[in-house]
């Protein structure tokens, strides 16, 4: 059986209800899947993983740096592995207000500069929406996403719970994980 290690950084827990989501279809698809939180548990070693996913949230244009450590330490081994990279962010996220040319620089910071950085040749790049607990946030986020508040609700993300505003897609999570379950099947 394929098996694969989903390792991610959240700062507020977007990432890690991606990750999830991503294991779950992956698990549906016929894979093993194993979520790592990289924060919480330090991964030594990916041996005997066919496909390694590695995801990140960002905030104030950075990845989180428990997923940074981890593409540091296994760098030489994920050059001869399957590897994904994936973000949850608000620059995916639709908006009036944002110029496609802003989405389309911020994918390449985040995804493709990241890859590179790495010397990895991923065969798939996430680039997915983020979600705002206004409930969970520290004071200074909240001051600051606040004013960004309407852009959200403008653009299309649904307050899933009082406080809650998920701008992601999950059909296209969804669908990005199957297609990475098959890349993860052949040759």
């Amino acid at each position: 059986m394929v098996s694969a290690l989903i390792v991610y950084g959240t700062r507020l827990g977007t990432t890690a209800s991606t990750s999830e989501e991503i294991a779950k279809t992956l698990r549906e698809e016929g894979l093993e899947a194993r979520v790592v939180d990289a924060k919480k548990e330090k991964v030594k070693d990916i041996a005997g993983y066919d496909l390694v996913v590695v995801g990140s949230g960002i905030v104030m244009g950075k990845w989180t740096s428990e997923p940074e450590d981890f593409l540091k330490k296994f760098q030489r081994e994920l050059a001869g592995k399957k590897v994904a990279l994936f973000v949850s962010c608000g620059s995916a996220s639709p908006s009036p207000t944002v110029k496609p040319e802003a989405v389309a620089q911020a994918r390449k910071n985040y995804l493709d500069d990241k890859a590179a950085q790495y010397g990895l040749r991923p065969v798939a790049l996430g680039f997915f929406g983020a979600a705002y607990d206004y409930n969970n946030m520290p004071w200074w986020a909240s001051m600051f996403m606040n004013a960004a508040k309407k852009d959200f609700i403008t653009s299309g993300a649904k307050e899933t719970k009082l406080g809650l505003y998920d701008s992601r897609d999950w059909d296209a999570i969804r669908a990005w994980a199957r297609d990475l379950a098959a890349k993860a099947r052949s040759g």
